[in-house]
C-alpha cells in the first residue's frame, strides 16, 4: 500500500467477528514488497455465496471461474492475491487459479468449485504457481488475523485499508455484517468495483442473496467512478454462513427480508464511498445528484457523464465554480435533456435555473463550498421523476504520478 495516505481516509472501524468465517494472511511474494500479499478466508460448510463481476471482456480467469461457480451457490473458502492480476495470461493464468482451488479444496475436503479466487495488480503477468502454492501453505498454517490485516493485505495502490459493518434485526435474531474492499484506480465498474467481500452470519438462500446483492450493486458500486476505466478483475462477493440461527430468508416475503436487504445495501454503499475516497490522487469526494430525469437509469448515466468528465473533475480540483462544464457533460451523456429546462447547483446553491444563469447568482458561497473536502453537484433536468446519485473524486497531478510509475 502507498505510504502517502489520502486526505479523505477514514480510520479502520471495529468490525465484528462473523461466526463461520476465519480470515488469515500470508506472504506469497508476488512483488518485491515486505508485507503479506495473500488473504485466505475459510468459511463454514453450507455457506451461501452471491457475486457480481466486471463486464470487461478481457477479464481474468479468476472472474470467469468465479462467475461460473457462484451460480452453484455455495462456498468454503476465498483466496485473494495482491500484486498480480493474472489477467490476459491465457492458459497459464487459468492453471494457476485451478491449482489454488485444488490445493485449498483438498485441505478442506470440499468441491473445487467452492473455492473462490481473486487477484489484483499488474495485467499480463501469469501468477507464479510456486509462489501461489507456498503462499497457500503458509496461509493454511497461519493464525486467524484481524479484519484490518485482511483488508491491508489485499491492497495495491490503496493508501488505507477499507472496511465496514452493518447489522439487521430479523425478528428475534440480530444478524451482523463485516466487509472489506480494495480499490483506488481503474474504477468505473459498470457491474461491481475492484475487489470487495461481504460476510454475514445470516441464514439466506443463495438465490435471495444474489437478488439482494445485485439490487444493492445497481445503487452503490455501479454508481461510482474514479477514472472511467473498468478493471479486468472487478469482483464483489457476499457470503452468508447461516450461523445466526434465523429462519432462512428465501424471498422478500420472508420475515426480516427487507431489513436484511437494507443492511446489505448500506454496507455496499459504505464500501463504495471508501473506494472513491481513496481514488488515486484524490483530494475531494464528489457527490453528483441528478433529478428530473426520464428514468432512474437515465439519471445514473447523466451522473456518470458528469463524474467521468476530466474537465469537471479538474475544475473541482482547482476549486473553480465552472458550471458550464457540467452543462457540457449533461449534453454529451446521450440521454434525454432539454437545455431550456436544465438547472445546476453546487452545495445547495443554484447557479442556473431553467436553462439560464440566475440574475442574482452569488458565487461566493459556491467558492467556499468548493474549498472543502466533500463536494456536491446538483442537476435537475426538469423532464420527469428519475433520480440517481453518483460518487466520484477530483482529478489531480497525483493521479498521473501514480499511474505513470505503476510498474516501477
Amino acid at each position: 500500500m502507498s505510504d502517502a495516505v489520502s486526505p479523505l481516509a477514514t480510520p479502520f472501524p471495529e468490525l465484528p467477528a462473523i461466526a463461520g468465517v476465519t480470515p488469515r494472511v500470508a506472504r506469497a511474494g508476488y512483488k518485491d514488497w515486505g508485507r503479506c500479499d495473500l488473504t485466505y478466508v475459510e468459511l463454514s460448510q453450507g455457506t451461501a455465496v452471491a457475486g457480481v463481476f466486471t463486464r470487461n471482456v478481457c477479464c481474468s480467469s479468476e472472474v470467469e471461474l468465479g462467475r461460473a461457480n457462484v451460480a452453484r451457490g455455495r462456498a468454503r473458502a476465498l483466496v485473494v492475491n495482491a500484486g498480480n492480476s493474472n489477467a490476459f495470461t491465457g492458459y497459464r493464468g487459468r492453471e494457476a487459479v485451478e491449482q489454488i482451488m485444488t490445493q485449498v479444496a483438498a485441505n478442506l475436503g470440499c468441491a473445487q468449485e467452492e473455492v473462490f479466487v481473486s487477484s489484483t495488480g499488474v495485467i499480463g503477468v501469469p501468477l507464479p504457481k510456486d509462489k501461489a502454492r507456498a503462499g497457500i501453505e503458509a496461509a493454511l498454517a497461519a493464525d486467524e488475523c484481524t479484519w484490518e490485516e485482511a483488508a491491508r493485505t489485499i491492497g495495491t495502490t490503496d493508501t488505507f485499508p477499507k472496511g465496514a459493518s452493518a447489522k439487521a434485526q430479523l425478528g428475534a435474531v440480530q444478524v451482523h455484517f463485516s466487509a472489506i474492499i480494495k480499490g483506488s484506480g481503474m474504477i468505473a465498474p459498470d457491474m461491481a468495483t475492484m475487489l470487495g467481500y461481504v460476510f454475514t452470519d445470516a441464514a439466506v438462500s443463495p438465490e435471495f442473496l444474489q437478488e439482494c446483492l445485485s439490487a444493492a450493486n445497481r445503487r452503490t458500486f455501479s454508481c461510482i467512478t474514479v477514472d472511467s476505466d473498468t478493471s479486468t478483475s472487478d469482483t464483489v462477493l457476499a457470503f452468508a454462513t447461516g450461523k445466526a440461527g434465523n429462519e432462512p430468508l428465501t424471498s422478500f416475503d420472508s420475515p426480516g427480508a427487507d431489513a436484511f436487504a437494507a443492511a446489505l445495501e448500506d454496507i455496499c454503499r459504505q464500501l463504495s464511498h471508501l473506494v472513491v475516497k481513496d481514488g488515486e490522487g484524490a483530494q475531494k469526494f464528489i457527490a453528483v445528484a441528478v433529478s428530473g430525469a426520464v428514468s432512474d437509469e437515465s439519471a445514473r448515466k447523466v451522473g456518470l457523464a458528469i463524474a467521468n468528465s476530466p474537465l469537471v473533475k479538474t475544475a473541482i480540483a482547482g476549486e473553480d465554480a465552472n458550471w458550464g462544464r457540467v452543462v457540457m457533460a449533461v449534453g454529451k451523456a446521450g440521454q434525454p435533456a432539454d437545455r431550456d429546462r436544465l438547472s445546476i447547483g453546487f452545495g445547495g446553491t443554484w447557479a442556473a435555473r431553467d436553462g439560464q444563469p440566475l440574475a442574482d447568482y452569488d458565487e461566493a458561497p459556491v467558492a467556499a463550498h468548493l474549498k472543502g473536502r466533500e463536494i456536491s453537484i446538483e442537476v435537475d433536468l426538469g423532464l420527469g421523476d428519475g433520480r440517481a446519485t453518483v460518487w466520484t473524486c477530483d482529478l489531480t497531478h497525483g493521479y498521473i504520478s501514480i499511474n505513470a510509475d505503476y510498474r516501477s
